[in-house]
């Protein structure tokens, strides 16, 4: 991946796609990274932290994924690994010595240091920059969607040259993705008061969708009705529903990312432009010029329109900008995660 400089030889040998992508991504083979070393010095942590920050703000944004900032600021593949590991045979890794040693067996196992600073940088982006960006979508959406407009439609610039001998199989992949992405930004929203079990799915969906890039969490919670009580549970400190919720997200994360992993590890080339056709498929999301329309179907539903179409006016000048403002971030971004190497 551009953000992460991976051991994958330059000129891979011409066989199989299963061959040659997981000769390109040999650190993801289950079979090859039981003991994976990275750098954990306090200035990669320290990165780790606000790489998780900019997945946090992103997250937050309802249209935007994480999984994006993570995969174009090099940390997708830990990431995936990390999260893979953590499941019932980890008893086994702590029994081997028991204690206290072997409870650092298995925050090793799981790469749990680089797990807790990800994840205290996305709590704190949650706590810090919510308010801020629910303000904006709220009072200024055109200059907020024109930001991560720029971001979005780098990052996918960016991953496109990340994709060697293209053929029709990634090309097929590369549209279906986009396909996907563009078809799960159409859909209407549902609105009708969600049960517990169906928290428990939507969590278990939303999390899916978080973890893949270009796919928004947020946005499938508020698809699937969710949105708001989840929002609301956390406001009012209702347990049960945060419980449930949790749950859900626990386990669709559990097994989502085996699958990821394996694909990754086995397909990998593929497996990046099923992924970059999700990113540009989202662009649809995120196009800045929207307008709502109430119907007696859909209250308030969201249209894109083209810039002149735009009651309040294109704003070239402002948006072109933030545009260009979110481009260059994602780009010194991708940059930040080339130059810190694997984490």
């Amino acid at each position: 991946m551009t953000a992460s400089p991976s051991p994958q030889p330059d000129t891979p040998p011409a066989t199989t796609d299963t061959t040659s992508d997981a000769h390109l991504n040999a650190n993801l083979n289950p079979a090859l990274d039981t003991h994976p070393t990275y750098d954990d010095s306090p200035k990669q942590l320290v990165g780790v932290y606000v790489k998780g920050i900019a997945m946090g703000a992103a997250d937050i944004v309802p249209g935007v994924s994480g999984g994006t900032i993570a995969l174009i600021s090099g940390i997708y593949e830990r990431l995936i690994n990390a999260i893979s590991r953590i499941g019932p045979s980890l008893w086994g890794v702590f029994r081997q010595r028991g204690g206290i040693k072997g409870v650092g067996d298995v925050w090793r196992q799981v790469d749990a240091t680089f797990l807790v600073c990800l994840l205290l940088g996305i709590v704190t982006s949650f706590i810090a920059l919510a308010g801020m960006i629910k303000h904006l979508l709220d009072n200024q959406p055109l200059l907020i969607w024109s930001f991560f407009f720029g971001l979005v439609a780098a990052t996918v610039v960016i991953l496109l040259t990340e994709i060697k001998r293209w053929n029709i199989g990634r090309a097929s992949l590369f549209i279906i993705g986009l396909v996907v992405a563009v078809g799960v930004s159409s859909l209407p929203l549902l609105s009708s008061a969600p049960s517990l079990p169906y928290l428990f799915f939507a969590g278990a969906i939303a999390i899916c969708a978080m973890i893949l890039p270009g796919i928004s969490g947020s946005f499938i919670l508020l698809l699937l009705g969710a949105y708001d009580a989840v929002l609301e549970a956390v406001s009012t400190m209702n347990i049960t529903v945060i419980l449930t919720v949790v749950a859900g997200m626990a386990t669709g994360l559990l097994l989502f990312t085996r699958v990821l992993k394996w694909l990754l590890s086995r397909y990998y080339q593929a497996t990046l432009a099923l992924l970059t056709g999700f990113i540009a498929g989202s662009l649809v999301k995120v196009w800045p010029w929207k307008i709502s329309i109430t119907s007696a179907l859909h209250n308030d539903a969201v249209h894109n329109v083209m810039p002149w179409q735009y009651p309040a006016g294109a704003q070239w000048f402002m948006t072109i900008s933030l545009m260009l403002l979110g481009a260059v971030l994602v780009s010194l971004l991708s940059w930040w995660g080339r130059q810190n190497g694997r984490a």
